[in-house]
């Protein structure tokens, strides 16, 4: 909570108790709706990256070129976000949920891959070094009384320049580039994580008392897909890292 509010609820503690409890209640369906996103897109992966069936709907298994779904899921989500971004004042707030759930499902099925290369174990060795990780720096995003704003600018053009970085290297193969391209990416989602987080937790203080409950849903339901981003972001990353190859 920044100085300003801690002045404002400072001669009100029945008040304070009010929006802290709010706040709860705001940062529980963002973490809520986040979490079903990175289950959705962890059983869908799973079943299509366990199953040669529904694989071969996404890539031909024997020239490996992309199907019509394989590429209607790698560049589907870009449009949903798009999408919810132009048209968010139009949409109600079970629509822009019902598109996140709709973009994580189409995640898992452009991420099954990652069962083809990598072993079980480390997907779920990684899976839970990711979760340790983004519920602390989220947890310091949320309580720190430093103000992330100047970071998050500076992460965002890392983030440009990563994506930038990662095309050059799609014609390059470099693996020395690939692997700082991969610690680079940890260290930008990371910070990413805490931003968003605290990020998230200043709109809903802000806008509080003047929003209303559907508009405040709706900052919820642009939360999750936030954290969800830098979760799997980060998860790939990291996989890319510390995963064992098949």
């Amino acid at each position: 909570m920044n100085s300003k509010d801690s002045t404002h609820f400072a001669g009100d503690a029945g008040s304070r108790g009010v929006v802290d409890g709010g706040l709860r209640d705001h940062m529980s369906a963002v973490y809520g709706m986040m979490a079903v996103a990175v289950a959705l897109t962890g059983l869908v992966s799973w079943a299509f990256g366990t199953s040669p069936a529904l694989l071969g709907m996404v890539v031909d298994a024997e020239t490996g070129s992309m199907r019509l779904l394989g590429w209607a899921a790698l560049f589907s989500p870009l449009l949903i976000i798009l999408l919810m971004g132009v048209a968010a004042n139009a949409m109600s707030k079970a629509v822009m949920q019902i598109l996140l759930y709709g973009l994580a499902t189409l995640m898992g099925v452009s991420l099954s891959g990652i069962f083809v290369v990598y072993t079980g174990a480390s997907i779920a060795s990684t899976f839970l070094v990711t979760a340790g990780a983004f519920a602390g720096l989220s947890l310091y995003g949320y309580t720190t009384k430093r103000d992330l704003s100047a970071i998050g600018a500076f992460l965002v053009m890392g983030l440009i320049g990563l994506i930038l970085a990662s095309i050059v290297n799609l014609f390059l193969q470099s693996g020395a580039m690939g692997f700082a391209l991969n610690v680079a990416g940890i260290a930008i989602f990371a910070g990413l994580t805490a931003w968003d987080t605290q990020k998230i937790k200043q709109i809903y203080l802000e806008h509080r008392g003047s929003a209303s409950a559907e508009d405040i849903g709706k900052a919820a339901v642009w939360g999750a897909l936030s954290l969800y981003l830098d979760f799997v972001n980060l998860f790939l990353h990291l996989l890319k890292l510390m995963g064992q190859k098949k």
